[in-house]
């Protein structure tokens, strides 16, 4: 199975005389760039790199080089309703970017065809106003263009302005956090769904690029180290387009967002020259790898950044929660009460949850309590599930949190109890957040369809699983969901730390027999992992030595 199989397309389906598209379709509304830096030419080397299949709906037609912007024309009504028309009957798009709307005509055109599409279908809009070089790229500069732009945010997923464009849309300064704060709920109260400002051009912050994700529901921060090039034509178009890329292939926003600014990350850092002026990005395809992933921080992290702080004072080892005792978990039964803790731990089990859903306080404490002293009896970790309150009344080895109870919960508190916490996550961005508290484990999942709970997310897969093991780093990982005893072999090999099961047991026949199978097969598993590891390092380092050879001959 390839790295990044389930980014890649499916094979072709036949269904009489008609093949139905192996790729995700995706359309980009925007200029073209004769240069080929931005624009259009941007977006569809974007696309293609994640494996969709772009799409051109041309809105101007630009007289562009690394210098200057010569000449930018518009397409006419016509041919912009042609060109849409054209593709709706047989290339209908999973996902929309737009780019540059060159005038309040188009504007008012394009509300009104996108007025006919689904409301599912989602709309990633960059704002673009000046190119790279300086230049304008709207026809007409100064004019009342821009305050016509929300006949477009209703449709709009998520809007992406730099900050010069941010305070062009809102009128607002923009220069500190909390500015740019004010400035983003402008745009989320004229109905604007999410609003992404990229912070390359802030000066605040020397080191990083601070990037900053809103929406009605939630509003953090990702921060990039600076890459030193000159050479970054188009990267406005091409975050875009690959958080619309993103989008069509099944991730959900906040996971797009996130694998966006690391394509792009990893795009400058293999920046080049094209002309005089600033040169363009490289366009790599999928998988990125882990150091070009951005970091999660909170707006209290980024006023300290603001103010001279750097990365490692906000994450001292001395907030760090205590590390496990038994950092290769094994096999990590999820289960309802103490009697199941009575059958599981005898047989060697070293890492338990309970997670107990009622809502009788006396009755739950009882049983945290004699759960607690059966763990300690068995020399197992325990981690209590949500009751963080208990658990840290109780004086609980750890405790598990969801996402939703990270807010609520003091972290503080547990931290300086020292009991040990897990963090769940669906993906990547609730990764960043998980690894940004410094926690004794992160859940990854859930992995493959599970009937314990209704998820709000989409199984990930083995292959996402890999990703985000490598991502997770240093912390120890475990995969949860719908894992049995036929796949746990496949879940091993991605390196996962431990693997947690709840039906696979708590169903079975013989709860006790399957679990001991259970841990048989991840205990041979994880011995071949080790031993594939062991023969490509010693492949690698034979290659390494056949190279110096020549070189040295």
């Amino acid at each position: 199975m390839p790295p990044h199989f389930e980014l890649m397309p499916q094979a072709a389906k036949v269904s009489s005389n008609k093949t139905e598209a192996t790729k995700a379709i995706v359309w980009s509304i925007a200029g073209s760039d004769s240069g080929g830096g931005a624009g259009i030419q941007a977006d569809l080397l974007t696309m293609r790199a994640f494996g969709v299949h772009g799409c051109s709906l041309i809105t101007a037609i630009t007289a562009q080089s690394s210098v200057e912007v010569a000449r930018v024309e518009l397409v006419s009504e016509q041919m912009l309703a042609a060109q849409w028309q054209t593709l709706l009957a047989d290339l209908p798009p999973v996902a929309i970017k737009i780019g540059l709307v060159a005038s309040r005509a188009q504007q008012q055109q394009l509300a009104t065809l996108l007025a006919t599409l689904p409301t599912t279908i989602p709309v990633i809009i960059d704002p673009v106003l000046i190119a790279s070089c300086g230049d304008t790229l709207t026809l007409d500069p100064g004019s009342d263009a821009l305050p016509e732009l929300p006949a477009l945010y209703r449709f709009a997923s998520l809007l992406t302005p730099n900050l010069p464009e941010l305070a062009a849309l809102t009128g607002l300064a923009v220069t500190t956090p909390e500015q740019i704060i004010t400035a983003t709920e402008c745009l989320l109260t004229q109905g604007v769904r999410a609003v992404l400002v990229k912070g390359g051009h802030a000066s605040g912050c020397k080191q990083l690029a601070l990037d900053y994700l809103a929406s009605t529901r939630q509003q953090y921060w990702l921060a990039s180290p600076r890459i030193d090039t000159e050479h970054n034509h188009g990267t406005g178009c091409s975050l875009a387009s690959a958080i619309t890329s993103g989008l069509a292939l099944g991730y959900p926003l906040d996971d797009a967002v996130v694998l966006a600014k690391a394509y792009l990350n990893r795009g400058l850092s293999a920046a080049y020259a094209t002309g005089q002026g600033p040169g363009t990005l490289s366009h790599l395809p999928l998988p990125v790898a882990v150091e070009h992933f951005p970091l999660w921080l909170n707006t209290a992290q980024v006023q300290a950044l603001y103010q001279g702080a750097s990365l490692a004072d906000l994450t001292p080892p001395s907030a760090a929660f205590a590390p496990l005792a038994q950092a290769e978990m094994g096999l990590y039964p999820v289960v309802d009460s103490v009697a199941w803790l009575t059958r599981l731990l005898p047989l060697g089990v070293n890492t338990i949850q309970l997670r107990i859903k009622t809502a009788d306080q006396q009755q739950l404490s009882a049983e945290i309590a004699a759960a607690i002293a059966l763990a300690k009896q068995y020399q197992a970790q325990l981690f209590i599930n949500d009751h963080w309150q208990l658990a840290l009344q109780l004086g609980a080895y750890g405790v598990h949190l969801g996402q939703e109870d990270l807010a609520t919960a003091d972290l503080h508190a547990l931290q300086q109890a020292g009991i040990r916490l897990g963090v769940s996550s669906h993906g990547y961005a609730e990764l960043l957040r998980a690894k940004a508290l410094q926690p004794s484990y992160i859940a990854l999942g859930h992995i493959f369809p599970t009937k314990t709970k209704q998820m709000p997310s989409q199984p990930q897969g083995v292959a996402r699983l890999a990703q985000y093991v490598a991502l997770a780093a240093p912390y120890p990982t475990v995969a949860i969901g719908g894992i049995n005893a036929e796949r746990i072999a496949a879940v091993a090999a991605t390196g996962v730390n431990s693997i947690a099961v709840v039906t696979a047991i708590t169903e079975a026949a013989d709860p006790e027999q399957a679990t001991q199978l259970l841990m048989a097969l991840l205990a041979k598993a994880k011995q071949e992992a080790h031993v594939r590891q062991l023969a490509q390092a010693k492949e690698f380092a034979q290659a390494i030595n056949e190279v110096n050879a020549v070189c040295l001959n």
